[in-house]
């Protein structure tokens, strides 16, 4: 059975589920309740494992905070033996607009101490990433308020479907593999 690692970034704690920051966990939670998938706490993070047509998905919520990813990426990695080309990290980017997601194959942490993280433990940048959009309205100095802000009524109401168009990513990219992930969902 082919396997893949899907990590959600996001921070552990009840006062940080609902911020932007946390999409990464969102995705996650939003595929383990669409598919019945439980979460259990295990070394460095949360695991649930979802199965789909000769495929496993490993999927990681570290609870390591946002800042030490990297610790449990490399574990869960070395632990199900699973290639660096079956990572597939999901984070959140002011870059792009709300709701926007964007997948890539390599690139830099862009300011974002999650992917830092990560990209010094396993001491590359050639790992894809599925960057979803949060847009970057917010005043100048203002960034850390607004990443770890919660989403406006006009966001909650319109993530659900950007959640589903989420989940159909992420088992396209284990079924289709990346690069018809990206022709299919970049810009989507």
């Amino acid at each position: 059975m082919k396997k893949f690692l899907i990590v959600g970034l996001g921070n552990i704690g009840e006062k940080y589920a609902e911020t932007r920051h946390n999409i990464g966990f969102k995705v996650l939670d939003f595929l383990a309740k669409k598919e019945a998938l439980t979460f259990e706490t295990q070394k460095l993070g949360d695991i649930a494992i979802y199965k789909l047509k000769g495929r496993q998905f490993i999927l990681l919520k570290p609870n390591t905070y946002m800042n030490l990813s990297g610790k449990a990426v490399q574990y869960w990695l070395s632990k199900e033996n699973i290639p660096l080309e079956n990572l597939l990290v999901i984070t959140d980017d002011l870059n792009l607009p709300f709701g926007s997601i964007r997948l890539k194959t390599k690139g830099s942490d862009g300011g974002h101490n999650g992917l830092k993280d990560i990209q010094d433990k396993l001491q590359t940048t050639n790992y894809n990433r599925f960057r979803f959009g949060i847009s970057d309205a917010f005043a100048k100095g203002r960034q850390v308020d607004y990443v770890l802000g919660e989403w406006t009524p006009e966001e909650t109401e319109k993530l659900p479907e950007r959640l589903e168009k989420s989940t159909e990513l992420i088992t396209s990219f284990g079924l289709a593999g990346v690069n018809n992930t990206m022709n299919t969902f970049n810009g989507k």
